[in-house]
């Protein structure tokens, strides 16, 4: 049962990561953030993103999405480390 708490952790932070990733990408289109899905992903993500706004964008770039997405992946190997030493 623990390791099913473990699994559904490590995916559900695998698919906000892919939200981040789409979210960015749809940042290269002009006007795809007013579409419903656009709309959903901010509502989703910039909450999240806002949190790492205090790193300057160089030229032009935030860098942001991309510290963001280093945390999930961070926080997803600590909850699979942690479930390798409960086991």
């Amino acid at each position: 049962m623990i390791g099913f708490i473990f699994y559904a952790i490590e995916q559900l932070l695998n698919l906000y990561a892919m939200v981040i990733v789409v979210w960015a990408l749809l940042s290269w289109f002009p006007g795809a953030s007013q579409s419903r899905l656009g709309q959903l992903l901010d509502r989703l993500v910039v909450p999240y993103i806002r949190l790492f706004n205090f790193i300057p964008p160089l030229g032009g770039i935030s860098f942001s999405p991309l510290v963001a997405l280093m945390v999930v992946y961070l926080a997803q190997h600590g909850v699979s480390y942690l479930y390798m030493l409960l086991v």
